[in-house]
């Protein structure tokens, strides 16, 4: 089995070069500004999600809570985020952008779109929806036991 299989015509092969394809030029744009992949997520959380707390924010990023507070440290560091205590509960942690983050997030969102317009321009509108038909096809059965492999 293992002389037949064809590497470069597998989907897990085509998707992960695809994907390192879309990355790479944004991430490049995201450290010229002081950010990467993971901030720009956070920042996005925290701005036009108005989410504000460390548990909310590693769910819509798809992070453990490990990586986002230290990943908030940082931001606060960097004077990206401050960090207050809750009003009602004062084991809760509320996160807030600074206009120093508010400004990265502008500079961010416009590399994005960019990037986004370079790789949708490729395809037809019909293309393009069929593919993220497909992609959330493929990701529509997280429990199956193959994936935990």
């Amino acid at each position: 089995m293992i002389d037949t299989y064809d590497l470069h015509a597998s989907l897990g092969y085509q998707m992960s070069v695809t994907a390192r394809l879309l990355e790479r030029g944004f991430e490049t744009r995201l450290k010229e500004i002081g950010l990467t992949r993971i901030t720009w997520c956070i920042l996005l959380a925290v701005g036009p999600q108005k989410l504000s707390q460390p548990s909310e924010i590693a769910d819509f990023v798809g992070i453990d809570r490990t990586a986002t507070s230290r990943a908030l440290r940082q931001m606060e560091a960097a004077g990206l985020i401050d960090r207050a205590t809750g009003d009602k509960d004062k084991r809760t942690t509320l996160v807030k952008l600074t206009p120093a983050a508010h400004e990265k997030l502008t500079q961010s969102s416009d590399h994005a779109a960019d990037n986004a317009a370079h790789f949708n321009n490729k395809l037809t509108p019909e293309e393009s929806a069929n593919l993220r038909v497909l992609l959330t096809k493929l990701r529509a059965d997280e429990d199956d036991p193959l994936l935990r492999l």
